[in-house]
């Protein structure tokens, strides 16, 4: 990860799908950006130069019974939007230890109010979510993430590395290296999660940390229904590719068309 270049211009494309089986979808992702003025949404798909502003983009994966998995998503990706705008004036005093602890608390904020629903509502019971974000500033990428949806950094030379730590104990034991690629993805408890926002859990430690890119640099955020479908060599072969429009749907048309057991949902962001 280069530690030279700042990012001065981002381009990014997102798609959700719910998948070939499940009736729900129960993924969400968000992308917006913030200025000393407030919030702005942004489309699927989109070029702007920071130029002031932060950029965001976030993917969660819900759980839970009946549509408490599609909520309890929903609720990971609006919460951001309801704490951000203190953000930025963190980041206008440059004071980068603040976004550590701004993502720390927007994270145990998050899972606070996951729990309260699920003491609160019967149907609200057990919910829980997955949760990773990319915060985007002109010196670096900012991430923070919970649970088993991925954070991927592409180099615009060098190999495609996994950012995030899943949150499972088959992922420990693939960064042990005791377990391959294609051994996590056939292992029975590859799906277990030893973290996640909510779901009862009353333990949770996100992991918060920042990125240096440079132009040409591209990031990938994405549920585990994508990394059901392909493997870490496809993607980074679909990143790659230049291909026909926008690369967060090529990446989930071919997940969907090789699996499509799960929801599947990407956010491409790529910096110049």
């Amino acid at each position: 990860m280069s530690e030279s270049a700042s990012v001065q211009s981002i381009r990014w494309s997102g798609m959700t799908h719910v998948g070939r089986v499940r009736e729900n979808n129960e993924d969400a992702f968000l992308a917006l950006t913030l200025d000393a003025s407030g919030i702005r949404f942004l489309g699927k798909e989109g070029e702007a130069r920071l130029n002031g502003a932060d950029y965001l983009f976030a993917v969660s994966d819900g759980m839970g019974g009946a549509n408490a998995g599609e909520f309890a998503s929903r609720i990971a990706v609006d919460k951001i939007t309801g704490i951000l705008p203190a953000s930025f004036r963190l980041g206008a005093l440059n004071l980068e230890t603040g976004c550590h602890d701004f993502l720390m608390e927007l994270f145990h904020a998050i899972h606070a109010e996951m729990l309260r629903l699920g003491r609160a509502y019967e149907e609200c019971r057990g919910m829980g979510a997955t949760l990773s974000l990319c915060w985007f500033r002109p010196d670096r990428v900012w991430f923070a993430h919970v649970g088993d949806s991925r954070l991927y950094y592409l180099p615009v030379e060098g190999g495609m590395s996994q950012i995030t730590h899943d949150h499972t104990h088959v992922g420990w034991l693939q960064r042990q290296g005791k377990l391959t690629e294609r051994e996590v993805r056939h292992h029975p408890r590859r799906n277990a999660l030893s973290q996640a926002l909510g779901a009862g859990n009353q333990f949770l430690d996100p992991q918060v940390g920042a990125v240096h890119c440079q132009s040409g640099d591209k990031l990938l955020l994405c549920t585990d229904g994508v990394i059901d479908g392909l493997w870490d060599r496809q993607i980074e072969e679909l990143l790659r590719e230049p291909g026909e429009g926008s690369p967060a749907p090529r990446l989930v048309h071919a997940a969907v068309e090789n699996s499509g057991k799960d929801n599947c949902t990407a956010l491409v962001m790529e910096v110049a």
